[in-house]
């Protein structure tokens, strides 16, 4: 069933986001909810299903710019849930199940789709992390650099990551006789595909003295701690790709660890701030002010993320009345040239006025020639009249 989420909520990302802040966005949640990855996980696979039905539409100029118009709504019987990749990028396609199987041998890339981009053919790559990190939009304005905890799997020292217990030897596997590889054939023989041997996943042998410290796993958990440098400008969604800080190739694909290691995903998420709205690069704010100050103008101190700035109120400013204050917004994550404040006002009535301050605005009321309500009594008062007392 598709789904009925907004396909950039889903993907994290915003409106605005290019074609390759989209495209990265659903990377990581491919390698992290892929099927194959998360084995008889139904919700990994809803998120999967949903991930990749929302890159389906935002990856094509076309669909997107439907959704954009008229949500899902406009996609209707455009088969926005059939999970059409042959407009998407193929080379891509086929460096991201790389990454989600681990590289060589894997996916697609066992079958011709080619090395990933940035390490010969045939390197095994290990599995990317992901973790996330809360700024603040004053975090945004200057960049920071956060202390992230994570987890990930690294070499057992004990057994160097064979699995077998230290001093023991692996035995050959009967399945495949050593080779790591097994023939299957299909459609009634008629022709024959060579796969990695299933009960030994590839390597030829298998482990009967299991290794005490990392259970016959070859791999161990181990805490990690890095400090990482967030940029100034970076979005709500946006990840900070840390390279080699995620796991080392899989035990199936290099018992030793040797390879490439994957990645770490910092993944930001930003706090909602009690003044300001964010707009892209520029600041959003509702200014209170009194009806004096909209009729007869002022100047105002508006806070900024700095600190304030002065503005002046023009005389007959009205309710929602937009003002700007140029660069004191956010800078841009490419160019940084900061975006603007902009200002909305609000018009606020007293809620409580002084005897004067109600004589005077009567006698404004007068020269407006507009009805008003007479001058109200006290409660005992009028209690007091209904009475007859």
């Amino acid at each position: 069933m598709p789904t009925t989420r907004d396909y950039y909520e889903v993907l994290g990302v915003e409106k605005a986001a290019d074609a390759d802040e989209v495209k990265r966005a659903y990377r990581r949640l491919a390698m992290k909810y892929h099927p194959d990855r998360n084995p008889g996980d139904a919700e990994a696979e809803a998120k999967f299903k949903e991930a990749s039905e929302a890159y389906e539409v935002l990856s094509d100029p076309e669909k997107r710019q439907r959704y954009d118009q008229f949500g899902h709504a406009g996609l209707r019987g455009g088969g926005a849930a059939t999970h059409d990749f042959s407009r998407m990028d193929v080379s891509d396609i086929f460096s991201m199940f790389q990454d989600i199987f681990g590289g060589a041998g894997g996916g697609f890339g066992g079958a011709g789709g080619g090395a990933a981009r940035g390490r010969p053919r045939g390197v095994a790559r290990g599995y990317d992390l992901e973790t996330e990190v809360v700024l603040t939009l004053e975090d945004v304005l200057s960049g920071a650099a956060r202390e992230v905890d994570f987890t990930r799997l690294d070499v057992c020292e004990s057994c160097k990551g064979s699995g077998a217990k230290p001093g023991s030897t692996p035995v050959e596997c009967s399945m495949c006789r050593g080779n790591g590889k097994v023939q299957q054939t299909g459609l009634g023989g008629m022709f024959r595909m060579v796969t990695a041997c299933p009960q030994c996943k590839g390597r030829g042998t298998l482990v009967k003295d299991h290794c005490v410290d990392c259970k016959g796993k070859g791999r161990v958990p181990r805490k990690r701690t890095l400090s990482v440098k967030i940029p100034a400008g970076i979005h709500d969604g946006q990840a900070v790709r840390v390279q080699g800080e995620g796991e080392p190739p899989g035990p199936d694909q290099s018992p030793t660890g040797e390879g490439v290691r994957g990645d770490l995903h910092v993944v930001v998420r930003v706090k909602r701030h009690q003044l300001f709205e964010r707009d892209g690069d520029n600041l959003l704010m509702e200014m209170p002010i009194s009806f004096t100050q909209a009729t007869l103008g002022a100047d105002v101190e508006v806070p900024t993320l700095e600190g304030k700035e002065k503005l002046s109120i023009p005389r007959a400013t009205q309710y929602g009345a937009l003002f700007r204050l140029n660069g004191e917004g956010l800078p841009n994550l490419r160019g940084g040239r900061r975006g603007d404040l902009v200002v909305v006002t609000r018009i606020e009535t007293p809620k409580k006025l002084t005897g004067e301050q109600e004589r005077l605005l009567r006698e404004f009321a007068k020269t407006e020639n507009h009805e008003v309500n007479p001058v109200s009594h006290g409660f005992w008062k009028r209690m007091k009249e209904k009475l007859g007392g």
